[in-house]
């Protein structure tokens, strides 16, 4: 098989990486050079400047990698041509054109992934089955938590130059982090949006939101509040889940979960596997859609399931 990563950033670099560790040597790269990324790791690599020509190689997965507003202009021409696609979140920086990629989709039969990689987080798999099982009884409530400062994402670059920081690449907090928009949709189902605001109020020198809020009803009347910032330090990741019957905490900072059992008032631990590191969950992505390409298994995150993230993450507009 053949696959085109489209960008070459941090996260393009990383996918070309987990492309050759999963045993994928076919790979041709459509560049802007716009990346502060070194390319040695690339030579000898087809680079394409040019759309048209990247496409010409005729891959069968293409990877979009490059800024978010970006997006769409590699999904559809590729979901045109009948690609394959793992895009990363979120798929755009507003609804233009949505109907256009959804239309080259359905025509083409392209599969789509969309890169929320927290859907493979061991910690967050072993939330959803245990919230299944009914372990804390009837959930109630929702706290999801993410801040963290822009400026030590990407210490080799100028914070206020990168994708996140720009609105003309579409940037912001609520696209940029959208993640926790999306798993808890996946744990609890497609929610309404009560209240969602976004703005800036930091000292850091960008022009995009740098706080987001959402107040979030999910099927079966359970509420649920994400807040996300770029200020926060350190960086906390968090989710809590409150039920009839007990609790589940799960921190990402070293992807543990406890459950507390009202019952019999302990706590369980479960941590992640022995060894566990955070790029096993772009790894697992990976494997995840190349088997999709292959047309062993369906998607596990679909285009409309990143349109109602996206859609989601937009309602806080600023």
């Amino acid at each position: 098989m053949k696959f085109l990563v489209a960008g070459f950033g941090s996260i393009g670099r990383r996918h070309f990486r987990n492309l050759l560790a999963l045993g994928e040597k076919d790979i041709v790269l459509y560049r802007t050079h716009h990346s502060t990324i070194p390319d040695d790791e690339i030579k000898g690599f087809p680079v394409e400047t040019d759309l048209l020509k990247a496409l010409a190689h005729r891959p069968d997965g293409v990877i979009i990698s490059n800024p978010t507003a970006c997006h769409l202009d590699v999904a559809i021409a590729a979901a045109q041509q009948g690609c394959h696609l793992l895009m990363e979140k979120p798929i755009s920086h507003s609804m233009e054109r949505i109907d256009i990629l959804q239309k080259a989709v359905q025509q083409s039969g392209s599969r789509v992934v969309i890169g929320f990689q927290f859907r493979f987080h061991p910690g967050l798999i072993k939330t959803k089955s245990l919230i299944h099982d009914g372990r804390i009884g009837r959930p109630l409530s929702i706290s999801a938590h993410w801040g963290e400062y822009l400026p030590n994402w990407h210490p080799w670059e100028d914070y206020r130059k990168s994708y996140s920081a720009r609105s003309d690449l579409g940037g912001g907090v609520a696209l940029t982090l959208c993640h926790p928009l999306d798993y808890l949709s996946w744990m609890f189902g497609a929610p309404e949006v009560l209240w969602a605001k976004a703005g800036k109020i930091s000292d850091l020198e960008i022009a995009v939101d740098d706080i987001a809020e959402f107040q979030l009803m999910f099927p079966g009347g359970v509420l649920g509040n994400v807040h996300l910032d770029y200020f926060q330090q350190p960086a906390v990741h968090k989710l809590e889940i409150t039920g009839t019957k007990g609790s589940l905490n799960w921190d990402n900072a070293d992807g543990s979960l406890r459950l507390y059992a009202a019952d019999s008032q302990v706590w369980e631990q479960h941590p992640v596997p022995s060894g566990f590191d955070r790029n096993q969950l772009f790894l697992d992505e990976m494997a995840h859609f190349i088997r999709v390409v292959k047309g062993e298994v369906e998607s596990s995150c679909t285009l409309e399931d990143g349109i109602r993230a996206m859609v989601i993450a937009l309602s806080a507009g600023r």
